[in-house]
């Protein structure tokens, strides 16, 4: 069973940074494909970026070049680092693993092995 374990949300100002992180237990496979989802208030739950343990790596559109997400295999860690955010980025953001998929495609469909609790991100005005 894994167990994913997210970190770095909070509270920005618009046009402020933050960083989120989450690490695997455990991971079955070699491969796999970790990332973000998000609820903003109102809207459907989107995919938010992806990369996979070759470093090949996907975002949603809304994203515009905004954030970055990086790898650490020996860490089983992800990092999506959010620059330039805006009001609209405020939401759940959730962490999730997946095998057999792509990183594009881990952003297109909600079936994931396993999910994290998710944490909160809040920017204001």
């Amino acid at each position: 069973q894994v167990e994913l374990t997210e970190s770095g949300g909070g509270s920005a100002q618009a046009g402020g940074s933050l960083t989120l992180s989450c690490v695997a237990s455990v991971t079955v496979y070699d491969y796999y494909v970790m990332g973000w989802w998000r609820q903003v208030p109102g809207q459907k739950r989107e995919g938010v970026a992806a990369i996979d343990t070759e470093g090949v790596a996907a975002y949603g559109e809304f994203v515009k070049g905004r954030f970055t997400i990086s790898k650490d295999n020996a860490q089983k860690t992800v990092h999506l680092e959010m620059n330039s955010l805006k009001p609209e980025d405020t939401g759940m953001y959730t962490c999730a693993i997946e095998y057999f998929t792509s990183p594009a495609n881990f952003l297109r469909y909600g079936g994931k092995t396993e999910w994290g609790p998710g944490t909160q991100v809040t920017v204001s005005a």
